[in-house]
């Protein structure tokens, strides 16, 4: 594993400006998601908003040569869904919206799950599972503690429901780079791996799948969905390790009291 990039006070207070301004974009977004629209109208109406409203930049946009703004990951997607302007969602429809935003030069990323319609309880129960389970994982940080602690209390939560957690694809640090060290497994033994120190950021994302934990990436070499075609849901957030604890970065309007 490379040095960990500690943030600087100063550094802390860009990325809290991004995670504010992402969280505005899912504000926006919460009136828009509907039965009927498409998925690319999703990935632009968040690329007008991010670029016009916001005077930022959509950091998924060209990274690694993928060329929309936003994953739009539904139902059996677990995750790298690709926007289309065929694909409408449907009543019935669960859908994983995933954004990174730049800002000053510091990125912020974060997903929320939207039920389309009247849902089955069952997808329900496991947009809720994933959702709590995301908390858990985001409450074991604060300094000393590890890794293993949050990867621990995700996998703990999500499989005493009789789901599963996706292996292949986790947190990860975040700051000038999308993608930074460390890795944050969302599977884990407590008391084992990296310990957490103030000034670390990282996303805590976990997917959590009805059935088998096993992915498959379809042809499109982005899109990835449970093998065995059951549901699979994901929320995420950007964090921080303050002095005491955690900080939420990306923490939206409705969360404030949690």
């Amino acid at each position: 594993m490379n040095k960990i990039n500690l943030k600087t006070a100063e550094e802390i207070e860009l990325m809290r400006e991004s995670g504010r301004l992402l969280a505005s974009v899912f504000a926006m977004l919460d009136d828009f998601i509907a039965a009927g629209v498409s998925t690319m109208a999703i990935n632009d109406k968040v690329d007008t908003f991010i670029t016009g409203e916001l005077s930022a930049r959509p950091a998924s946009k060209g990274q690694y040569d993928y060329p929309y703004v936003l994953n739009t990951s539904i139902n059996e997607v677990v995750c790298h869904g690709m926007p289309d302007e065929n694909r409408l969602l449907k009543a019935g429809d669960i859908i994983n919206v995933d954004i990174t935003l730049e800002k000053n030069g510091f990125i912020a990323d974060s997903s929320k799950m939207y039920c389309i319609g009247d849902v089955e309880p069952r997808a329900m129960r496991l947009v809720k599972c994933t959702y709590e389970a995301m908390w858990q994982g985001i409450k074991q940080v604060k300094p000393g503690a590890t890794l293993g602690d949050i990867g621990y209390a995700i996998q703990k939560h999500a499989e005493s429901h009789g789901y599963s957690v996706v292996r292949e694809y986790c947190g990860h640090g975040i700051g000038r780079e999308m993608h930074e060290d460390p890795q944050v497994l969302h599977v884990g033994h407590q008391g084992r791996g990296l310990r957490l120190q103030p000034g670390m950021t990282f996303t805590i994302e976990p997917m959590v799948n009805e059935g088998t934990f096993k992915t498959k990436t379809k042809k499109d070499g982005w899109t990835v969905v449970t093998k065995d075609k059951k549901l699979s849901a994901q929320w995420e957030h950007t964090i921080l390790v303050t002095d005491t604890g955690y900080e939420v970065l990306t923490l939206r309007a409705e969360e404030q009291s949690l």
